[in-house]
């Protein structure tokens, strides 16, 4: 008799090519078996509702009270649909001790990190981009000892090249992001668009900023913000989709939608009916910038993401795999993002509920669809978790979630399925 059977479910496991409704068993916290007759000690009747292999968010921020910005842990995990979440870039190697005791170790949900090129991560100033984010903040022999010394945790570099960085340094900290990465085997994860101070004086051209990187990129690195709206971003100010996008998908470069509040869907549509949709679909959550630990103005989501792109005519299976294989595979783990037998019972469980719904996007576009993919369940190592939803306001009503988003200090852990 196995732990646990989750009854009836269309099941989506694009790393395995399954697609059907099946009964999914798990049992000492790993996959057991995907339709057979088993007998378990709990059953839950999922009939109408899509079983995935748990949602892997390759973009988020969650270095809570030691930035500004960063949210709970869980609270971006676990409880917004997503078992394993990849925090990009809020630490350094100075930082991200501090990051594993009191972050990745107590939360539920599977924390992983993308450590910063330079040495002191975001701290409180994050978006200090010149005292933060220059050459002298690089040290890559240090970089590669933390992640040689926490191989689990760290599994890629976090890198930042766009209009602010190259008007004060070129592409010299990028230089430096590929030499670590290139030297310690890990991917990078680059910022596109304009975030840092300019200085006004060596703008770069916006159609000229993207086309520096592709040279450097290696199979596997990522680009993030692949829809951004910002003039020197992935699309930039071309009217047709760039050649470079095409030379970087040659090269085995990976494009992150790192939602976050730069996405158009005038971008997302043009770069759709040319074949490029995003690899991954990270949200890019965070706190808001200008204030400290506060979520009230989050508008946007994971599982929002997720609805937004199939909506614009993702197909809803490659959405899902880029919500599991091809995460797991960026961070090298074959325990996760595939429900075969003996993987890690993570699980992400949607219903399909009907009724219209508006989303908005960056430019205040408005996209409006019939039904939503809500959040019922997630399996966590075989302990399923009904989740809070507390962070979801741009996919549910306030009367849809337990409570409200506030400025709270005290996220509820949740309640157990």
């Amino acid at each position: 008799m196995i732990d646990l059977l989750l009854r009836g479910a269309r099941v989506i496991d694009p790393a395995n090519g399954v697609d059907r409704v099946a009964d999914l068993g798990v049992d000492a916290g790993r996959i057991h078996s995907i339709g057979a007759e088993v007998k378990a000690r709990r059953v839950i009747d999922l009939a109408g509702a899509i079983v995935a292999p748990g949602f892997i968010d390759m973009h988020v921020h969650c270095y809570e009270w030691v930035t500004n910005f960063g949210l709970p842990a869980d609270a971006a995990g676990i409880h917004s649909g997503a078992t394993t979440i990849v925090d990009q870039g809020s630490t350094g190697a100075w930082t991200l001790g501090g990051f594993k005791a009191f972050i990745a170790d107590p939360a539920k949900t599977d924390v992983r990190a993308f450590t910063s090129i330079n040495l002191a991560g975001a701290l409180q100033g994050g978006m200090q981009g010149t005292t933060l984010h220059n050459p002298g903040m690089v040290d890559v022999p240090a970089l590669l000892a933390i992640a040689a010394e926490h191989p689990r945790l760290v599994r890629g570099i976090k890198c930042h090249c766009e209009s602010g960085s190259q008007s004060h340094w070129g592409i010299e900290v990028l230089l430096k992001a590929v030499e670590a990465g290139r030297a310690g085997d890990l991917p990078l994860y680059i910022h596109t668009g304009e975030l840092f101070p300019v200085d006004e004086a060596n703008r770069p051209q916006p159609n000229a900023v993207m086309a520096q990187i592709v040279p450097y990129l290696k199979p596997g690195d990522t680009l993030a913000h692949v829809y951004s709206c910002m003039p020197d971003g992935i699309m930039a100010r071309h009217e047709e989709v760039p050649d470079w996008i095409f030379a970087a998908k040659e090269k085995g470069a990976l494009f992150d939608l790192g939602h976050g509040i730069n996405l158009a869907f005038d971008i997302a549509r043009k770069m759709m009916a040319k074949g490029i949709y995003p690899d991954t679909l990270g949200s890019d959550v965070h706190a808001d910038f200008g204030s400290y630990h506060d979520f009230s103005i989050l508008n946007y989501s994971l599982l929002g993401g997720l609805n937004k792109l199939v909506a614009l005519g993702m197909p809803l299976v490659e959405a899902i795999r880029a919500l599991t294989a091809t995460p797991a595979r960026t961070l090298r783990d074959s325990s996760i993002g595939h429900l075969g037998v003996s993987a890690r019972a993570n699980i992400t469980v949607l219903r399909d509920v009907p009724g219209s719904w508006t989303f908005t996007d960056t430019w205040k576009q408005e996209l409006t669809v019939t039904s939503r993919l809500l959040p019922e369940l997630v399996v966590m190592d075989g302990d399923p978790i009904i989740p809070d939803c507390m962070l979801l306001s741009d996919l549910m009503a306030p009367h849809e979630r337990p409570r409200g988003i506030t400025r709270s200090h005290d996220l509820p852990a949740g309640t157990r399925a």
